[in-house]
């Protein structure tokens, strides 16, 4: 019989890049075959309406709800159900200091148990150096999803790096939707919307532009983060169209307030010319956005965050500093002016091997070594 999987992350219909990548794996790995379970962290103030689970997915077989104390507990005893755990980590989707009531689920656990980092800080505080440090020792493998997280965690923590092994972020296929071609050049950013996304930036960048005939239309797809909605309200979001008012651009931006299911997705994708990923972060090791655009073969301007860095420096984009507007105008202009330049940075470094059906199957891999790992070894009795 095929293993059995056990995930646990945030799951649709929360909207968050997270639940998006474990349904996406969860569907590729089991491969619709019976047995494997999702369960799912869901806090309070989660989203809803966000995008539906693909039928081949895994149903939900428990709610961890992270605002319940003690939760954990039941958690553990949900996922030992299954032949192996796969736990998704990123500090802010568990309860306790940093996220730290995550670490006695894992000492709970008795069945394999791989854990995805989908952050790595090059600057933790202790109590995040000292979580992350814990969730590796008690992990049986754990994976990152660049060569650059993986350096900085080998380098920078005190964790055996036999356990570490890289498995990139699984690209989607938007083959199916057909490419529609506006009229006039088309930029795009999407993706879970507030401060540090570098919308400003991009924003006077696209005033830089002024002198394209036809001038560009910018697109920003996607909802108001609902964390930052419910401390801080919309005012980002507002704050960037008062800037385009003010840059006299405001004509030229579209802003979609929406969680684009996978059609829809696929066809914003795949109209635009350039894809703009303006991010303040310099600690980024880890972007769906930036790999669903690469996948999709649509050229990508992007700040030197370490997933643009490690991804494009060989190809598919552009690279730009941070905050710099003028360096951004620049890219996007040199690839809506020089088709063949951005014929030769489309399509995806590393071809079907960063497809999600070879991401999976380097999971189901992982897996069966650590299965076989916990199997006991056969001894001959003499005669």
């Amino acid at each position: 019989m095929p293993a059995t999987y056990g995930f646990l992350s945030t799951y649709p219909p929360t909207q968050c890049g997270l639940a998006t990548f474990n349904a996406a794996l969860a569907s590729h790995l089991t491969g619709g075959a019976p047995g494997s379970g999702v369960i799912r962290l869901l806090p309070a103030d989660a989203a809803g309406g966000g995008l539906e689970v693909d039928r081949t997915a895994p149903r939900v077989v428990h709610t961890w709800h992270t605002d319940t104390p003690g939760g954990w507990a039941a958690a553990a005893n949900a996922l030992n159900r299954f032949d192996v755990a796969v736990v998704q980590h990123e500090y802010g989707i568990y309860p306790g200091v940093d996220g730290d009531e995550i670490l006695p689920l894992l000492r709970a656990l008795k069945n394999p148990t791989i854990v995805v980092l989908h952050t790595v800080l090059s600057t933790p505080s202790p109590m995040q150096r000292s979580v992350l440090e814990r969730i590796v020792a008690r992990a049986d493998a754990v994976v990152t999803m660049t060569d650059t997280a993986r350096q900085r965690l080998t380098a920078g923590y005190r964790v055996d790096p036999r356990k570490v092994t890289v498995i990139p972020h699984g690209a989607g296929s938007h083959s199916s939707a057909p490419r529609e071609t506006l009229e006039v050049p088309h930029l795009l950013t999407w993706g879970l919307l507030g401060p540090g996304k570098g919308i400003e930036w991009a924003l006077r960048a696209v005033a830089l532009l002024g002198d394209l005939d036809p001038a560009p239309i910018y697109t920003v797809a996607g909802r108001t983060h609902p964390k930052v909605l419910e401390h801080q309200g919309d005012r980002y979001r507002e704050s960037l169209k008062a800037l385009a008012a003010e840059l006299g651009v405001a004509e030229q931006v579209r802003w979609e307030d929406v969680y684009l299911d996978q059609g829809a997705l696929s066809r914003l994708i795949r109209s635009a010319d350039v894809v703009v990923l303006p991010y303040d972060s310099t600690e980024q090791v880890t972007s769906g956005v930036l790999i669903e655009a690469v996948g999709a073969g649509v050229p990508v301007v992007a700040t030197e965050f370490p997933h643009a860095v490690e991804l494009l420096a060989d190809g598919p984009g552009l690279l730009v500093p941070h905050q710099d507007p003028e360096a951004m105008a620049a890219g996007i202009r040199h690839l809506l002016h020089a088709p063949d330049a951005a014929n030769r940075l489309t399509g995806l470094a590393g071809g079907p091997t960063l497809r999600w059906p070879a991401v999976a199957a380097r999971y189901h891999s992982l897996a069966g070594r650590l299965l076989a790992d916990r199997r006991p070894v056969a001894t001959s009795v003499p005669a």
